[in-house]
């Protein structure tokens, strides 16, 4: 589909989300991301318990890269691969962790939003860098945050994972509300920047990827 469509698409998903305040009991938490190898996306994911941590499930899937990168449009090129590794796992979590935005978003529709609506699932926005809106530096201990707004809107916050640590972009995907997005990420996180799930989903697919890459070579 071209970029206006794309773009359509998510404007017509916005008038679902809805980030709800009260969430059942959460027992696992899962993340996912996904690393490219060619034209090829790797995708993976990582089921652990919550709040002790203690991994449960790991689950990989690779497909074709399908759309070109564009800012704003990260769920079109890295959303099949992610459902894709997330229809394989078991052990059901109750919610999801995505390296990427949530509402965070100039459409309020990053990656955790969209694959929230389409899973039915309470998900959670959490990236390395900034897409849009603006914020004051949070104080340098961990658990500080400052508020991320776009147009006097509060989209987002910048959270501090750790002392001196640059600070993680959280943002609600979908069923779930801010406050308990930023609880969340603050219990996942333990030695590192990214929270568990999510670095441990890293991990997975750079495994993964240079598994295949020596395959590859191999072959040659």
């Amino acid at each position: 589909m071209s970029r206006k469509e794309a773009s359509q698409i998510q404007c017509e998903l916005r008038k679902r989300i809805r980030l709800r305040k009260r969430l059942p009991a959460i027992r696992k938490v899962a993340g996912g991301d996904v690393g490219y190898l060619g034209g090829k996306a790797v995708s993976a994911v990582v089921v652990m318990e919550f709040p002790g941590l203690e991994t449960l499930e790991k689950k990989f899937f690779v497909s074709e890269v399908a759309f070109p990168y564009i800012p704003g449009l990260l769920s079109f090129r890295e959303g099949p691969a992610l459902l894709g590794a997330l229809a394989l796992v078991e052990c059901e979590p109750d919610v999801i962790l995505f390296d990427g935005q949530g509402i965070a978003h100039p459409r309020r529709m990053g990656i955790a939003t969209h694959l929230g609506l389409l899973l039915e699932k309470p998900t959670i926005g959490c990236a390395k860098s900034l897409l849009i809106g603006e914020y004051l530096p949070p104080r340098e201990e961990k658990g500080s945050h400052s508020l991320l707004k776009d147009k006097g809107e509060v989209i987002g916050a910048a959270v501090r994972t750790g002392r001196e640590r640059k600070p993680v972009f959280v943002s609600p995907g979908d069923g779930i509300d801010l406050r308990a997005s930023i609880q969340i990420v603050l219990q996942c996180t333990e030695q590192h920047r990214l929270p568990e799930p999510l670095r441990q989903a890293h991990l997975l697919a750079n495994e993964i990827k240079e598994g295949l890459r020596g395959a590859i070579k191999r072959h040659l």
